[in-house]
């Protein structure tokens, strides 16, 4: 079979190779913890799921309008408009199955081979796998340790030219927890403006925040007409198997979208959206509960990671990951990666998964239990010390 030669350039998201190699290794009776996946390991909220339910009872199994069903563009324009501080117009809002969709159509619509498109490094692999799938040049902006993993918005200029047609940046971050501040924005919106470039306002972990409030982009004068925010149902409401994205999109690009849509999912699953109305609109208890638990198992991560010898961790502000760097262990990320796995059952992932400025790093997500975090710390620090981690056998599966 000839491929064409387009799909070599697709990449992957090294947190499902990794979490395969986790569950092979179980699969011979080793205990594992898992570290590795962007997932909260919260159930989706009772109210929500009886939403679904009750849809499903009602027969919202059929087609619907492929930009989104009316009540749930309504419902994130009434949410957006209170928590991101601009005006929502419904008709730009545009709910897809899962936020990367979002990613894919904004590439297609804006770059084409002779563009760069900017986005950070370390930063979701996803950015540069499909700026390169559509032939577009991958312009990576170092988030750099000494910075706290924000955006040098100096740096941010002087890497801009005239084929620049997208930047892409992600606050809260994966992998580092870094959140954009208020100058930063503000700086990146005058750069913006001034050489007229479309912005990727990725805030799908907005609602995971642990100091201050939640800044868009597309609040400050002149953004939203040059602005894609995208955001979804994943994080927040522990909804990552249900599969629910949406973007706010300047005007321009709805017809795009409406037929990049047309023509790769038709539509997003009826009685899954009318979920989302309730998750926005229902109680919010648990997903302020569940920020909390992050908040608590944060402390943890970040003052057990440091107490190791030759680990430093900065203090993430939002989402719930921790990129500590290991280089004072004399190990690089993967290296580092590679021995949790194999020797310690300790399965998260290396810095390098999201770019080459993590090479000292690890990320590690603390979307596992308190139990589970110290018991890791434990066998981490075994592992840095050179010592020899003995591992139970894993609990067989019902």
């Amino acid at each position: 079979m000839r491929l064409a030669e387009r799909v070599q350039d697709i990449g992957t998201e090294t947190a499902f190779e990794a979490a395969a190699r986790a569950r092979a290794l179980e699969a011979t009776g080793r205990d594992v913890i898992h570290l590795e996946i962007g997932e909260p390991d919260f159930d989706t909220p009772a109210n929500i799921r009886a939403a679904a339910k009750r849809a499903l009872d009602d027969g919202w199994t059929h087609y619907g309008p492929p930009l989104g069903l009316p009540a749930l563009r309504d419902a994130i324009a009434v949410d957006a408009t209170a928590r991101k501080r601009f005006t929502v117009d419904p008709d730009s809002v545009v709910v897809t199955p899962g936020a990367k969709p979002i990613m894919f159509y904004a590439l297609l619509a804006l770059a084409q081979p002779g563009d760069e498109v900017i986005y950070p490094d370390p930063g979701f692999p996803i950015y540069e796998s499909m700026t390169r799938f559509v032939g577009a040049t991958p312009v990576p902006i170092p988030l750099r340790e000494e910075n706290e993993f924000r955006m040098d918005v100096q740096e941010l200029r002087s890497l801009v030219t005239d084929r620049t047609r997208l930047i892409i940046f992600n606050s809260p971050h994966n992998p580092t927890g870094s959140v954009v501040t208020e100058s930063d924005l503000a700086a990146i919106a005058e750069l913006a403006i001034e050489r007229d470039i479309t912005v990727l306002a990725d805030e799908i972990y907005s609602r995971i925040l642990y100091e201050g409030e939640h800044h868009s982009i597309a609040a400050l004068p002149g953004m939203a007409e040059r602005t894609i925010v995208l955001d979804g149902f994943s994080k927040t409401w522990a909804m990552t198997g249900w599969r629910l994205g949406y973007a706010i999109l300047p005007s321009e690009l709805l017809p795009v979208f409406s037929r990049l849509i047309i023509n790769s999912v038709s539509c997003t699953s009826s009685h899954s959206q009318l979920a989302a109305v309730e998750a926005l609109t229902g109680p919010q208890d648990d997903v302020e509960a569940m920020v909390e638990e992050f908040r608590a198992r944060r402390e943890l991560i970040v003052h057990g990671l440091d107490a190791i010898p030759g680990i430093r961790c900065l203090k993430p502000h939002g989402a719930f990951y921790v990129f500590p760097n290991v280089s004072g262990t004399g190990m690089t990320g993967p290296q580092m990666a590679d021995r949790l796995l194999s020797e310690a059952g300790v399965a998260c992932l290396a810095g390098t998964a999201f770019g080459q400025v993590g090479r000292d790093h690890l990320r590690v997500s603390y979307a596992n239990s308190r139990e589970n975090i110290g018991r890791a710390l434990e066998r981490i620090a075994q592992v840095v010390a050179g010592g020899r981690v003995s591992i139970a056998a894993a609990t067989p599966r019902g």
